[in-house]
C-alpha cells in the first residue's frame, strides 16, 4: 500500500532534485528514500524519475503523480489539523510569511501584542519576496502569508486588512521638499532610488506614478527600504515609502522631507492569503486582528 511517507520522499525529491538533498530533508538516508520510492513506483506501475549519476528528472506521469501527491497531503494534513478548529484559535503553531517591505513595520508591535494577549501562541515566521510565498502557500510549506496587493495569486484565498498610501522622501534642499504633495510629472523630474527586481513594491509604486521605463535602468539596486533611505541622506536621490515605514525610516532624520504622493490611492493593500480550504481560519481572523492593531498605531 501507498503510504504518506512514500509520498512525502517523492515531493522532497521534486522539490530538490536531488536524491542526497532530498534524504537529508527528510531526515534518512539516501538508499531508504531510493527503496521507498522504488517501492512507490513499483506499486504504481510507473516511473516518476528519471535519473542517474549527475541530474534528476521528473517523467510527464510523474509531474501528474507529484500533483496528486501533493494534493493529498495537504488533505492529511488538514485532517491531522481539524480537531485544532474545536479548540481555541492560535492553540496550534502556525508557519506565517510576509514580505521585506512589511515585516520591520509590523512585526515587532505584532508579536509584542500576540506574547501578550496569547502567550502560549506558537507563530513562526517566514521573510521573503511574494512570488516565494504564494507558491510555498500552495505547496503547504506556509500556513499563510502576508502579501501586498495587488500581486498573482491565483487559485489563493485573499483576505484585506490594511490599505495605503505611498509618500516621498528626499532632503530639504529638494525643490519640491517643502509641498504637501508630489506628483508623478514632478518625480519625473527627480531621481527616483527603488528596490531591485523582484520586489513587489517597486512594481507597485510604478504603477501608482503611471510609470515604465523611469527606473528600469538605475545602477543602484537596493534590497530594503532602509538601504534607499541610507542612499537618500548620501544625496544620491529619492525614493517612496509606504505610510507604515515613515516613523521608523525617518523620525531620527531632520533633514528629511515626507511628502505624500498626490495619485489616487490606496497605492497598496495588505491581505493574508491562504489555501482555500485551510481548516484554521479563526487563527488568521485573530493575527488579522492584531494586525490591525499595530498598524493603527503607526497611523496615530
Amino acid at each position: 500500500m501507498i503510504s504518506i511517507k512514500q509520498l512525502s520522499y517523492a515531493l522532497a525529491v521534486e522539490e530538490t532534485l536531488h536524491f542526497k538533498k532530498a534524504a537529508e530533508t527528510c531526515n534518512i538516508s539516501q538508499s531508504a528514500l531510493s527503496t521507498a520510492l522504488n517501492e512507490l513506483e513499483k506499486q504504481l506501475g510507473l516511473k516518476i524519475f528519471e535519473r542517474d549519476n549527475k541530474k534528476v528528472l521528473v517523467t510527464p506521469l510523474g509531474k501528474s503523480v507529484l500533483g496528486q501527491a501533493r494534493s493529498i497531503l495537504l488533505k492529511v494534513n488538514d485532517l491531522q489539523h481539524f480537531a485544532e478548529t474545536q479548540k481555541s484559535p492560535l492553540s496550534y503553531p502556525l508557519t506565517i510569511g510576509i514580505i521585506p517591505t512589511v515585516a520591520p513595520y509590523i512585526l515587532p508591535k505584532l508579536l509584542s501584542a500576540l506574547n501578550r494577549q496569547y502567550p502560549s501562541a506558537q507563530l513562526n515566521i517566514v521573510e521573503n519576496q511574494s512570488h516565494l510565498l504564494v507558491e510555498s502557500v500552495r505547496k503547504g510549506h506556509l500556513d499563510a502569508a502576508i502579501l501586498a496587493l495587488p500581486f498573482p495569486c491565483d487559485g489563493m484565498l485573499s483576505l484585506k486588512f490594511w490599505e495605503e498610501d505611498f509618500y516621498w522622501i528626499t532632503l530639504k534642499g529638494n525643490q519640491y521638499a517643502q509641498q504637501q504633495e508630489i506628483s508623478s510629472q514632478q518625480l519625473k523630474n527627480c531621481n527616483l532610488l527603488l528596490l531591485k527586481e523582484g520586489h513587489c513594491l517597486k512594481d507597485h509604486i510604478l504603477s501608482a506614478c503611471h510609470m515604465t521605463e523611469q527606473v528600469k535602468n538605475q545602477s543602484f539596486s537596493a534590497t530594503s527600504l532602509t538601504t534607499l533611505t541610507q542612499m537618500v541622506l548620501g544625496d544620491l536621490g529619492s525614493t517612496l515609502i509606504p505610510a507604515m515605514a515613515i516613523e521608523q525610516l525617518t523620525s531620527q532624520h531632520p533633514s528629511l522631507s515626507v511628502v505624500h504622493l498626490d495619485e489616487p490611492g490606496p497605492h497598496r493593500q495588505l491581505a493574508f492569503i491562504l489555501r482555500p480550504n485551510f481548516t484554521r481560519l479563526a487563527s488568521i481572523e485573530l493575527l488579522i486582528a492584531l494586525c490591525k492593531e499595530a498598524l493603527n498605531q503607526h497611523t496615530k
